[in-house]
């Protein structure tokens, strides 16, 4: 298909052209690589790229970059494409990481539900902002609560499992079988590594930990929290007896840093 830009520059095609792009936003920057990358694609010359998690403010410069008048109108939607998101993303994360204060992990899990062509793009955005894509270090089993419904139960769930010694065991709780306290209590009894109470009610922390705790459990396992928590609960739920809080939407879904090029010459 024949792209108009080649009529519209037809005049200047042979000109070398140098541009930057910027932030508009205060942000962490991601996606550098990709970027770099598509520049290459693009047969342009990066003269300058900020760093991977480099953190920006307004009118910083992140790329710097010089070619064809073309290619350069091109770089505006490609090289931008590349870091915009991800950027997002990686603020928001180290904004959730920041208020955790070192208090709790903080694991982003959602980037799985995103379409498989920006999924690494998104990985990689979490861990440039400081947290983590996996709940935990593989090798391990994550027993979500599908997983719960169709072997009959978390008893019965993590006796299917048991032999798979290599593997730390997560499973998912949602007080779906009786009350969450006594699935949390079968569950580390059974050989869970992570207990994970995904029923966003904050006050299962405290009713979970505190029976675990009676039952000289709570040594055995790590308490992992989720479901709809936002990057303002974080300052309370750190106080809790949690060890780790799954961030979803509020890192996946949060908005592109905003940036913008500019042809200096």
């Amino acid at each position: 298909m024949k792209d108009i830009r080649d009529d519209i520059f037809r005049e200047i095609m042979d000109r070398s052209v140098t541009a930057v792009i910027l932030a508009d936003d205060a942000g962490i920057i991601a996606g550098t690589k990709a970027a770099f990358e598509k520049a290459s694609e693009l047969g342009l010359t990066v003269d300058y790229m900020v760093e991977e998690g480099r953190s920006v403010n307004p009118g910083d410069e992140i790329t710097r970059f010089s070619g064809g008048p073309k290619q350069i109108a091109q770089a505006e939607e490609l090289m931008m494409g590349c870091m915009a998101k991800p950027s997002g993303v990686a603020t928001a994360a180290g904004r959730c990481v920041k208020a955790a204060d070192e208090k709790v992990r903080i694991v982003c899990g959602s980037w799985k539900k995103m379409p498989a062509e920006i999924k690494e793009a998104l990985r990689s955005a979490i861990v440039v902002g400081g947290a983590d894509f996996r709940i935990c270090s593989p090798p391990f089993i994550y027993l979500d609560k599908n997983y719960v419904r169709l072997l009959g139960g978390v008893e019965m769930t993590l006796e299917a499992v048991c032999r798979l010694t290599d593997y730390k065991k997560v499973i998912q709780i949602k007080g779906d079988q009786k009350d969450i306290a006594w699935e949390a209590t079968i569950a580390a009894r059974g050989g869970a590594n992570i207990i994970f109470i995904d029923s966003g009610n904050h006050e299962d922390i405290n009713t979970v930990s505190m029976e675990l705790c009676r039952n000289g459990l709570r040594g055995n396992v790590k308490i992992a929290f989720g479901g709809n928590v936002k990057i303002e609960n974080i300052v309370t739920l750190k106080t809790r007896n949690v060890d780790i809080l799954d961030i979803g939407k509020e890192i996946i879904d949060a908005p592109l840093l905003d940036m913008k090029m500019e042809v200096i010459n």
